[in-house]
């Protein structure tokens, strides 16, 4: 079965096997050694010489883990939403009384720099920004260094959701001065959920010492004085701190810059294989285009549940729908993590074959 939903992605057979090994005391020293490589390879990744903590839970646990850490109720937030999961961001932030002010893109667009600018203009008292680099619904990617510029023209926090970028599009966390970045386990880094990651700058720390939102399991506090032991805070899902050893080990090896150029080439051969079926991509311009989901518009010429099933059932491929406002507008091939061209190759003639016994 070809797996090529955004998440979760498919594993390669070393990452399995990994995690077949028998469990060790989370606080002995097996796991302080395991512990401290991966957080060291981590920041590598992130590009960053920030902490890096691990947090055993889905991406929407670090969501809300980069909200109630460095956050008070009543504080001031911008959120930069070009979809579901930039929306998600926000209802996390006023489910724990923040005062946020939605700051809303056209779904296909990505997050203007200059609208994010005249927003901070017309507050001054707004504390944080909210961004999402890669928008997993629409497949738009956000110039995130140009973002995270203008919100330190005004001296402000930008807490960044790279949940389905980071590891497959190049994010440079000290470069760009982002404070708090977020990332999934089940995405780019080819291994199962249950874990995330999260990196805390000098100026979110100084941010968290200050923030009053409640919270216990997701404390970084205590993620980071365990850290230093080698440890974390609560019982850590060991089998996928195992898996995440190897694909790092794979990331590594393979080369930052390699692995970028592989998701962006791999990305180039699904748009422009869409496109010959003459079929059209949601985002508005190639240079917003996410290179690790391509968003496809049905535009009335298919049934897109019907779609899925025929590839499901005929050709072994599973792609996903729209969400949101685009559910049965849109489909989506994710191409992030352990990917090649050829899978992408066959996932596109798979669809050729399809999309007339879905016609409408």
């Amino acid at each position: 079965m070809q797996l090529r939903v955004p998440g979760p992605t498919p594993c390669p057979p070393k990452v399995l096997e990994s995690m077949s090994k028998q469990m060790v005391n989370h606080r002995g020293k097996e796991f302080q050694e395991l512990i401290k490589n991966i957080t060291a390879k981590l920041q590598t990744i992130f590009q960053t010489k920030n902490d890096v903590l691990i947090l055993t839970g889905a991406g929407t646990g670090a969501m809300e883990a980069a909200i109630v850490n460095f956050l008070s109720p009543g504080d001031k937030v911008l959120s930069a939403s070009t979809g579901v999961f930039g929306n998600r961001f926000a209802d996390i932030a006023q489910t724990f009384g923040a005062d946020v002010t939605r700051l809303k893109f056209d779904w296909g667009k990505p997050v203007d720099p200059d609208e994010v600018r005249r927003a901070l203009k017309a507050d001054s008292k707004i504390k944080a920004v909210l961004v999402t680099h890669n928008e997993t619904s629409t497949g738009v990617t956000s110039d995130l260094a140009a973002v995270s510029a203008v919100v330190k023209e005004f001296d402000k926090l930008i807490i960044v959701d790279a949940i389905s970028g980071l590891s497959s599009i190049d994010l440079q966390v000290d470069n760009w001065k982002c404070d708090v970045v977020i990332s999934g386990s089940q995405k780019g880094w080819m291994v199962p959920p249950g874990l995330s990651m999260v990196s805390v700058s000098e100026k979110a720390w100084k941010a968290h010492a200050e923030a009053k939102m409640p919270r216990y399991y997701w404390d970084l506090t205590k993620a980071k004085t365990f850290l230093a032991k080698g440890q974390t805070p609560w019982t850590p899902g060991i089998t996928i701190f195992y898996a995440l050893g190897v694909s790092l080990d794979m990331i590594l090896a393979e080369g930052l810059s390699n692995v970028f150029a592989r998701h962006a080439r791999i990305a180039k051969m699904a748009r422009d294989g869409v496109r010959s079926m003459g079929l059209a991509i949601l985002p508005v311009d190639d240079k917003c285009a996410s290179n690790t989901v391509t968003a496809v518009k049905a535009d009335g010429k298919f049934d897109v549940a019907k779609l899925r099933q025929i590839l499901r059932d005929e050709y072994k491929v599973v792609i996903a729908g729209g969400q949101g406002d685009l559910t049965d507008k849109i489909f989506r091939i994710g191409h992030l993590g352990w990917v090649e061209d050829k899978d992408i190759k066959e996932v596109l003639d798979a669809i050729k074959k399809a999309l007339p016994k879905a016609a409408v």
